[in-house]
């Protein structure tokens, strides 16, 4: 059997400047819009649909797994659009990255309070 995650929706208040600022963050492209989505491909093949609610968001979390140069890179567009970033999920170690798994970590928000993180090392793979 092969499972594989191929997309997901996430909720925005302003579903292109969600997608436009996730993109900006990893270095990707803002696909064009699709029905009432707007798609930020990652490399992977999975697809972050934003779409627009009018509603209470609740936040979600999304994780993505980074090469330490991509890392480096994205940490540095962080810093840059002077976001606070976090070494952990609780946010309780602003302004750290976290060196879990032998790898490098942070997490940040969006503009819709969703956690974001970037990782160079998956959980539990040692190091």
């Amino acid at each position: 059997m092969t499972v594989e995650l191929n997309h997901t929706i996430v909720a925005a208040h302003d579903k292109k400047a969600s997608a436009r600022f996730l993109a900006d963050i990893l270095g990707l492209e803002v696909g064009p819009q699709y029905g009432p989505f707007i798609p930020v491909e990652i490399p992977n093949g999975v697809t972050l649909d934003y779409m627009d609610t009018s509603g209470e968001i609740t936040p979600q979390h999304y994780a993505f797994l980074v090469s330490e140069e991509d890392f480096d890179k994205i940490f540095a567009r962080i810093q840059n659009a002077g976001l606070t970033h976090w070494a952990d999920p609780h946010h309780t170690r602003p302004g750290e990255i976290n060196h879990n798994d032998g790898g490098r970590g942070t997490y940040f928000d969006d503009l819709n309070g969703h956690n974001l993180e970037i990782i160079t090392r998956p959980y539990g793979s040692g190091g």
